[in-house]
């Protein structure tokens, strides 16, 4: 059973939390339904459309700038303790800054289990059904790509034709075992097409010694063909780049897929790890909140409480933000790429917690 002061300060936290949760959810509707005005701006649509797809794509927003509101409702919650002498009250009680402080990061802890298992999954189905509706209205609706366990899928039209595309591999600026069938806009087969290899590096394909299948005659040619497409490698990477559509099993499911046909599963691999050390980076930033807020005088202003919560919050995303950066560009461990800003922030947050009984 929690004791009385376990469940008041607990019960705080979560209030600081939900509040700033929702002040933030707020501004982040308030600044994504310009965007979504301007690009409905010339379609004709329900005028509630754009409104409904902000309400759709907010959550997952939400959830990336989590631990920048654990920072603040963390200051929140102290400032708050300060100013109505209750941390002085737990004290004469017996209540170390110690025990607060443990406190807070289980309760961190617990709600960052809770935000990657439920929120994370309920926020990126929302995200999917955004983007699977906005791409309707899209002119790049008509350029599909799927990867599945049989390889590379992609529905290109171009020049009143439409082409299906299935490639087993993908190499560096190539794809490889490739197969295209080219239909007209009666959705007739016209040819079949089949290359080894086929240079992507632009939207110019160079295929390389294909052999052309029309009226059931095939012919080798000895000769490279060009095929225009509107896809190249860029474009392709650019494609799978928004995993936040996908929920756990299906990051799983699709690293698997990557894996089978050759493609870089770097950054489906950090995006799992960030989900698996979210609980542990909620609680680490509580404590560096708590252990700033015990070493600053606590006449402070609320708004300098704010200012210094935004700072910290913004070199925290950059240190983030470099590392992931390094790396997906294989610069270093994907491992450390995580860990390792993990790592430096909970050094400083142990430094602050070896004299903080002494506050």
């Amino acid at each position: 059973m929690l004791k009385t002061y376990q469940q008041h300060l607990i019960k705080n936290f979560l209030n600081k939390f939900l509040i700033i949760s929702i002040i933030f959810l707020s501004l982040i509707i308030v600044l994504s339904i310009l965007e979504e005005i301007s690009f409905f701006k010339d379609i004709q649509t329900n005028f509630l459309y754009p409104y409904f797809l902000t309400l759709l794509s907010s959550p997952i927003t939400l959830f990336e700038i989590f631990p920048f509101i654990f920072l603040l409702s963390t200051q929140f919650l102290f400032y708050g303790l300060f100013r109505n002498e209750e941390l002085n009250l737990l004290k004469i009680n017996g209540l170390s800054n110690f025990q607060i402080i443990k406190t807070l990061f289980l309760t961190a802890f617990f709600i960052g289990i809770v935000t990657v298992l439920i929120f994370y999954n309920a926020a990126s189905k929302l995200k999917f059904i955004y983007t699977d509706l906005k791409n309707s209205f899209s002119e790049d609706n008509k350029y599909l790509a799927v990867v599945n366990d049989s390889g590379l899928w992609l529905k290109d039209e171009i020049n009143n034709t439409t082409l299906i595309v299935k490639a087993g591999y993908i190499e560096d600026n190539f794809l490889t075992d490739v197969i295209i069938n080219e239909f007209d806009n009666e959705f007739n087969l016209k040819k079949i097409i089949q290359s080894e290899r086929i240079d992507i590096s632009s939207k110019r394909w160079i295929l390389q010694s294909p052999r052309i299948t029309n009226n059931n005659i095939s012919n080798l040619s000895s000769e490279n063909l060009i095929l225009e497409s509107n896809f190249d490698r860029e474009k392709i990477n650019s494609l799978f780049s928004n995993i936040s559509t996908l929920n756990i099993l299906e990051l799983f499911s699709l690293k698997k897929d990557y894996e089978n046909l050759g493609y870089s599963s770097d950054e489906i691999v950090i995006h799992l790890l960030k989900l698996s050390s979210t609980p542990l980076l909620y609680g680490i930033l509580t404590i560096l909140s708590a252990v700033i807020m015990f070493n600053f005088r606590r006449d402070k202003s609320l708004f300098y409480h704010v200012i210094l919560g935004i700072l910290m919050s913004v070199i925290i995303y950059y240190i983030n933000f470099m590392f992931t950066s390094l790396g997906n560009n294989g610069k270093i461990p994907i491992i450390s790429s995580i860990y390792l800003p993990i790592l430096f922030i909970s050094i400083f947050a142990i430094i602050g917690l070896i004299r903080v009984n002494e506050k």
